[in-house]
Parts: C-alpha cells; structure tokens; sequence
C-alpha cells in the first residue's frame, strides 16, 4: 500500500465487478446488461440435450432420407474456402456426412447441424456414438458398416487402402446387432439423453442401410436404387475424393482429421438441431445461443436447401439467417446443378452481402 485512496474509476471498476451475477449461462452486472462469454471449451450431457431439444422444431419431410452426399466435387472449394475463413468460430450446415469434411476444413470450435427431417438427428446421434467410440479410423469405418476389421491396416493407411480393404469383407449380422445396442446404450446411458422410440427406430433405420449397402451404398440405395449412375456416388467414392489438384480432405483421409471430429463429438460440441430453414424456431434458437456466448458463424452450409425455398419462405430464412452473429467473412457454401456434365457443383457466397437487406 502506498497510502494513496484508489481513483474514483477504479472504485468504479470494483463495484462493477463485485456486482456481477450469473444467470442463466450469461454474466449480468448491476443495470441489467449481460456481459457476453466465449464459446465453450464443452458442454455437459444435459447442457448438449436441452441446446438441441430447445432449438429443434416439429419433424418435418424431405423426397428423400438423405443418408449421404450426392456431391462428388464438393472438396473443390475448399482452398479457397480454407483463404477466406477464420477458425475457431462456429460451424454451421445441412445434412449427412459432407459436413465433416468442411468442418475438418474450417477447424471451428462449435458446430450446429440444422436440418428439417428428424432422421437427419438420429443419423448424427449414432455418428456421435461411433466417433466416441472408435479408436481410429479403420475402427470407425468396422463400426459403420458393421464389419471385421482387416488384418494390416494402420493410423498411417490412407483412405483408398481402408476402403478398398473393407470392400472385401462381408458384413456380419451378429456385428451389426451388438453395434445397435452399443450405440443405444451409449447414447441413452452413458449420456442420458433421452431417446424417444422414434429416435431409436430412426437410429435403427440409418444404421441398417449402412449394414445393408456397407461401403458402397449411395444417396439413393436406401430407396431402392443400388449403386451408382449419373452423380449417385458412393460413400467410399466420397471418401476418397480430392479436391482440384486430386489431394484428399475428407474426414476420413487422414487421422488427424478424424481426431478433431472426434473430440468434437467427445466434448458434445456438434449439436444437431431439427429444424426448416424457413421456420420461426431453430435457427433464431441458434443465432441467440451464439450470440451469448459471443461466437461468430464462419461458415454455413446450405446444400441446395435454396432451391426449394420460394417465395414468401425464401424471406423468411433470410431473415431467420439474418439474426446469426456475422462479419465480414462469414461464408456460405452452396450446391448447384452443373458440376462435370450435369452433377452438383458447391460453390462460396459472403454471408453479409448475400443477405442484404433482409434484417428486419
């Protein structure tokens, strides 16, 4: 002590900090202002549980389960996606398993998977189980499709070795009965979330179309098109992919991109939200968590949802869009007719421009 009485501002400064109180997740001080806090380094099975049950909206439909990617060339923006955002933000995309990829890509610290169909949540919940679960990817790829893992194959094998040596091992009935009642166990005893019976049987669903169709199956095997043709493209095609130059990024290319997945998954930070683009709930639902716990969206993946938001509904999930935490980088990325002779093609879009006027 110099015998000095402190400042007026300091004393300030001291008050203000004594005065603050936590509620609700969010720091209050004296006034009523929130003071807002940084993304989670993890949420807990109850926190993860109420975020995406609170957020999702009714079951809604779709023409189809959507079980995968039909997007052969959707590594090809990756460099210059990779150039314009920034990591350590937050995640956010439409669907199966593309999104992993963008994800490894963009390194986020959180992400929320929206999407209208419940199915497309119970095909998360059990990639969230076979990621906890898994050791390393030759492991996970045994869990998925339900069969003995090969003799050989190590955390350095590429991708193409994994598949190719998968695509010679039968399924097992007996693997893929212990697998389900793993992955239920899993997720409703050693997370507690509460699974409805529609959850189990939509888990039970996804999980027997991959048994079924294994390495092979494509976006359209579940609904009685096996195999390929035009952009029907199968999992081990997807995996195994490049981008421009042929180099590979899937999730699944190398086992530092499975690692991250994987702690993602571990630490319940990839949150699967049931909900229309164009409705009143979700994304708004998100948008407000983000922003208290002032996280910034650096990347959105929309597939082409646009396509089929007309009208009056194109208004409405612009706007809902709208009311996500942005900046200047924030980016889309969307899918669109016209990649090699006729398939999907992804391509990038500034989130703010994009969006225009449509804040209300």
């Amino acid at each position: 002590m110099n015998g000095r009485q402190p400042s007026t501002r300091r004393c300030l400064l001291i008050l203000t900090l004594i005065s603050a109180v936590s509620i609700n997740g969010l720091t209050w001080i004296s006034g009523g202002r929130a003071l807002a806090q940084s993304i989670p380094s993890e949420l807990t099975d109850q926190e993860f549980w109420k975020i995406s049950s609170e957020s999702s909206e009714e079951d809604g439909t779709f023409r189809s389960d959507n079980l995968l990617s039909n997007e052969f060339g959707y590594q090809y923006i990756l460099t210059e996606l990779n150039r314009t955002v920034k990591p350590g933000r937050v995640y956010m995309g439409v669907g199966p398993e593309q999104n992993f990829t963008y994800i490894v890509a963009t390194r986020p610290k959180m992400v929320f998977i929206v999407d209208i169909r419940r199915g497309n949540m119970d095909l998360h919940l059990m990639y969230k189980a076979f990621f906890e679960l898994s050791s390393d990817r030759a492991d996970f790829v045994s869990r998925l499709f339900a069969r003995k893992r090969p003799q050989g194959l190590t955390k350095e094998s590429t991708a193409a070795e994994i598949f190719e040596a998968y695509a010679k091992v039968q399924p097992s009935e007996t693997l893929y009965n212990e697998n389900l009642k793993t992955v239920l166990d899993h997720l409703s005893k050693k997370h507690r979330f509460a699974l409805s019976e529609i959850d189990r049987a939509g888990i039970e669903y996804v999980y027997g179309n991959f048994y079924r169709f294994g390495p092979e199956i494509t976006y359209n095997s579940s609904q009685g098109g096996f195999g390929g043709g035009g952009n029907r493209v199968s999992y081990s095609d997807l995996m195994t992919a490049g981008d421009e130059r042929g180099e590979p990024h899937s999730y699944l290319a190398n086992e530092q991109n499975f690692g991250f997945l994987k702690e993602l998954e571990t630490k319940n930070l990839l949150v699967p939200v049931v909900g229309n683009f164009a409705g009143p709930k979700a994304i708004r639902a998100v948008g407000r968590y983000l922003k208290s716990v002032d996280a910034t969206v650096s990347t959105f993946y929309l597939s082409n949802v646009e396509d089929y938001l007309n009208g009056s509904l194109w208004t409405d999930f612009c706007r809902n869009t709208a009311t996500l935490p942005l900046d200047e980088t924030s980016t889309f990325i969307r899918t669109a007719r016209g990649f090699g002779g006729g398939g999907m093609r992804s391509q990038l879009g500034n989130m703010v421009s994009n969006l225009g006027e449509c804040k209300e």
